[in-house]
């Protein structure tokens, strides 16, 4: 799984009031009344962005690096049983991957995107360097594994009649990869909330793409597009997603027309000079708020979900408490 952030891009055109395109932290476009209500933040970057209520039960990206990291110690504790013994932690199956991991794919936010450097430079498109840095963090960092290996690493092929004793021992359905996954279920179940949590979310997130004062502020973004000359749009992901950017293209990357930049540039200065993002953080945090006085006592098992899933963790990898 290969994935290459696209970010927005380029040009200030004129109309209602368009800051200096030199000075990428001036925006001379006023807010309006609702995006400078109590409560709702003023965004110009990513990192302005609040850290949203249901985010505290939902498993941090550190979170999942572990559980990665436990299913690989099961793995290799599985192959090892198997007389590999030295068999990596982060096995090199490269031959697998290759075709999947060269299949782009482009992630957008509700709001689109608010780096207007990178939207200068890249339009919406992603920037190849950074691409191949996250590109990196994917790459197993363990040697490439023998095809005596994967035979039990993958288990027998279906259908096979022969191959699934090895060293005395019954290979396990679908090799010491399923088997790792089964045992790390096993481990740290029950855990329901992932699948609660990110339901919820879902129907949340329709309801704010409803909500009145998430559809003025993207017409008056739309609006805002519009009038510096570029194409109307429903909405910044709307935007982000324009085919036309990526005609002929299989990688994730676009043509970077001037078009495809000043709409890019456009998207991100009306974004940021109407706080479009703040009014959705305000919204969603709003509505999830809600959500969790409802439902109280489903998101406390969460959380116990959560709790069990850290303690598996650490006891798979060794760690004391």
């Amino acid at each position: 799984m290969k994935v290459r952030l696209c970010v927005l891009a380029l040009v200030c055109v004129v109309s209602t009031g368009c800051g200096d395109a030199s000075d990428p932290e001036r925006d001379d476009i006023s807010p309006p009344g609702y995006a400078r209500e109590p409560g709702v933040p003023r965004v110009k970057s990513e990192a302005d962005i609040p850290e949203l209520p249901l985010a505290r039960y939902e498993l941090s990206g550190a979170d999942s690096k572990r559980l990665d990291r436990a299913r690989n110690v099961l793995q290799r504790q599985c192959m090892r049983d198997f007389g590999f013994d030295d068999f990596p932690l982060d096995p090199d199956t490269w031959v697998q991957m290759s075709s999947s991991f060269e299949s782009t794919a482009i992630a957008v936010t509700p709001y689109g995107t608010l780096d207007l450097k990178r939207a200068r430079r890249w339009g919406y498109g992603f920037d190849p360097d950074r691409a191949e840095e996250q590109k990196a963090e994917f790459l197993p960092k363990g040697r490439k594994v023998t095809e005596r290996e994967r035979r039990v690493l993958d288990g027998p092929e279906a259908g096979e009649s022969g191959g699934s004793v090895v060293s005395g021992r019954k290979v396990p359905k679908g090799g010491c990869s399923e088997e790792a996954e089964r045992r790390m279920g096993a481990a740290a179940a029950p855990a329901p909330g992932v699948e609660y949590v990110s339901r919820r979310t879902a129907e949340i997130d329709k309801a704010v793409a409803k909500d009145e004062r998430v559809r003025r502020a993207f017409r008056d973004w739309s609006r805002c597009v519009e009038d510096r000359g570029f194409e109307r749009y429903a909405s910044p992901a709307r935007a982000f997603t324009d085919k036309e950017w990526r005609k002929g293209l299989g990688d994730g990357s676009t043509h970077r027309t001037k078009r495809e930049l000043g709409t890019a540039v456009a998207d991100v200065e009306c974004n940021r000079g109407l706080n479009v993002t703040g009014v959705w953080w305000a919204v969603t945090a709003e509505k999830q708020r809600a959500d969790l006085r409802r439902n109280r006592s489903r998101y406390e098992a969460v959380r116990k979900d959560q709790d069990r899933v850290r303690a598996a963790v650490r006891e798979v990898l060794g760690e004391a408490g």
